[in-house]
């Protein structure tokens, strides 16, 4: 007997030595990032990316900042957050809910103003432009200027042109700066103030025009870790995000530098 296990162990020993050694199955969640919906491409390439370096691809998040943070507070699983204002990620750092530190700007972006592709026309956006009347009868939307960034910018860059009390009437509030995206793409608005990235990745609208620099707040995207999730997958992704892979990225799809 022990001469014939002897000879089956020769047998096989050299398929044996050649095998790879057996895969250890991981039960870790893979990570989570929760991310603002003006982010929706950009964050996919960078999940792409991260993913093309031999880790596990993330699972995304997209939603309204105001909704992603309180998700976070509330204690919703996620290893990254990346707002799309710096008061969003303010409220998360008062609750205590991000690694102190780990918080970054990743990237800044324009305000435009929108309309539909199949209604083209231009607006000069300067202090006395008419946003009432270059909508008419109609209504225009942006994101919810009391909770949701792109609506507080441009709430902010109205008041500046002198076109808010005006215009605030005749403003469809929508939950998130995409929701304001889809109602114009669908013709539900005759016009939109969203971001410029949104508008680069629709091909139903056209930008009227551009909002000066200076007639809101610096529009930036802070970036943090989840201290319930800060794992070293966390570090990581964070650390490809924000440097040179992920910040040519994010370049690519058309945001600018914080």
């Amino acid at each position: 007997m022990i001469a014939r296990l002897l000879a089956l162990l020769l047998l096989f020993a050299p398929a044996l030595a050649g095998a790879a050694p057996p895969r250890v199955l991981s039960g870790a969640a893979p990570l989570r990032v929760l991310a603002a919906s003006s982010l929706t491409e950009a964050m996919t390439a960078v999940a792409d990316g991260w993913a093309a370096t031999g880790h596990p691809r993330p699972d995304l998040v997209f939603a309204g900042s105001p909704a992603l943070a309180r998700q976070i507070i509330a204690g919703a699983p996620a290893g990254v957050f990346v707002a799309a204002d710096s008061a969003w990620m303010d409220a998360a750092e008062t609750a205590r809910v991000l690694v102190p530190g780990s918080r970054r700007d990743i990237a800044g972006n324009r305000l435009v103003l929108i309309v539909p592709a199949t209604r083209p026309r231009r607006a000069v956006l300067a202090p006395g432009f008419d946003l009432a009347a270059f909508v008419g009868r109609g209504h225009w939307t942006t994101g919810n200027p009391d909770s949701v960034p792109a609506g507080r910018y441009a709430r902010a860059a109205l008041v500046r042109l002198g076109a808010w009390d005006a215009a605030a009437p005749r403003l469809a509030r929508a939950e998130n700066v995409r929701a304001a995206l889809a109602f114009v793409e669908r013709g539900a608005a005759a016009a939109g103030v969203v971001y410029a990235t949104d508008a680069r990745a629709s091909r139903r609208v056209v930008v009227a025009g551009v909002f000066p620099a200076g007639s809101h707040p610096p529009i930036v995207y802070p970036a943090a870790l989840v201290a319930a999730g800060a794992d070293a997958e966390a570090r990581g992704f964070l650390a490809f995000l924000s440097g040179p892979r992920g910040q040519a990225i994010l370049r690519s799809q058309g945001f600018t530098p914080p």
